[in-house]
């Protein structure tokens, strides 16, 4: 058997939420996957473009990320867009779900990444972001930027 992978190593970021949305909790999640989803992650390939979570009958599921079928899957692949389940504490599902409902918060698959060889998906607890929320964010990180140049320079 070989060895077990230890730190983490980064499968995908979802840098579409990051400018869409304003984080407010974050939350750790082990993800229920096929065997070929597995493979298919550990090759990088997985779009979290209208990603979102849904909670249903006490449970949470990821909906709307793309995991690209594995080439060498054979006949049991996997359905690209399915809706796999989340793993997280019924304390954690109950809490994210009653402020969602509430304040009207959705909740967004942050990164994915392999933990100790497990698959792990950060989500966050996030509110919209509006569009001049959204150019304040772009003028200040290009000061920013700007300001680091200057002083790199000098």
């Amino acid at each position: 058997m070989a060895a077990k992978e230890s730190g983490e190593k980064l499968v995908a970021l979802n840098k579409k939420a990051r400018h869409l949305y304003e984080f407010l909790e974050k939350y750790e999640a082990g993800l229920v996957l096929m065997g070929s989803e597995v493979k298919s992650l550990r090759l990088g390939r997985i779009s979290f473009k209208d990603g979102y979570v849904k909670f249903q009958d006490g449970e949470a599921f990821m909906i709307g990320v793309h995991i690209a079928p594995y080439e060498n899957a054979g006949y049991a692949g996997h359905e690209p867009e399915r809706p796999r389940k989340l793993l997280l504490h019924a304390a954690e599902i109950n809490a994210m779900r009653v402020k969602v409902e509430q304040k009207g918060l959705t909740v967004v698959p942050v990164r994915v990444y392999f933990k100790n060889g497990r698959a792990k998906v950060e989500i966050a607890l996030a509110r919209g972001k509006k569009v001049f929320d959204r150019r304040d964010d772009l003028k200040s990180r290009d000061l920013d930027r700007d300001a680091a140049r200057e002083l790199a320079r000098h």
